[in-house]
């Protein structure tokens, strides 16, 4: 039989171990859908994280089907602290790529970028 002691020494090595990974930003929502066939363009582009992120120190780029990027002006105030939120410029039909970076509040920099298409 194990005592508690060490039982409780490995509990708390899994958690030292895991508490900084939970901490990375995670992408948990899309506005619009990773993915979506859009009828009608999108209004606002929405990231929405599992933690607080520092808004002023990251960025979302959207980039056409040529790899030209399309002006976005990020909101850093009104969202709440998870968020990432901009007006969308007017968008031609086609495929979309969403790049963001966000600073986590762990100190760690994270990115990820998904597509949308906007039909004709």
């Amino acid at each position: 039989m194990i005592p508690a002691s060490r039982w409780l020494l490995a509990a708390g090595l899994v958690l030292a171990v895991a508490a900084p990974a939970v901490a990375h930003s995670l992408l948990l929502e899309s506005a619009p859908v990773a993915g979506a066939t859009l009828r009608t363009p999108p209004r606002e582009l929405m990231l929405r994280f599992n933690n607080r992120i520092e808004k002023t120190l990251s960025r979302v780029r959207l980039l056409d089907e040529q790899g030209a990027a399309q002006a976005l002006a990020v909101a850093t105030d009104g969202a709440a602290a998870d968020r990432l939120t901009a007006p969308m410029p007017s968008l031609a039909p086609g495929r979309w790529r969403v790049e963001w970076q966000v600073l986590s509040k762990d100190g760690h920099v994270v990115a990820g970028r998904f597509e949308f298409r906007l039909a004709p």
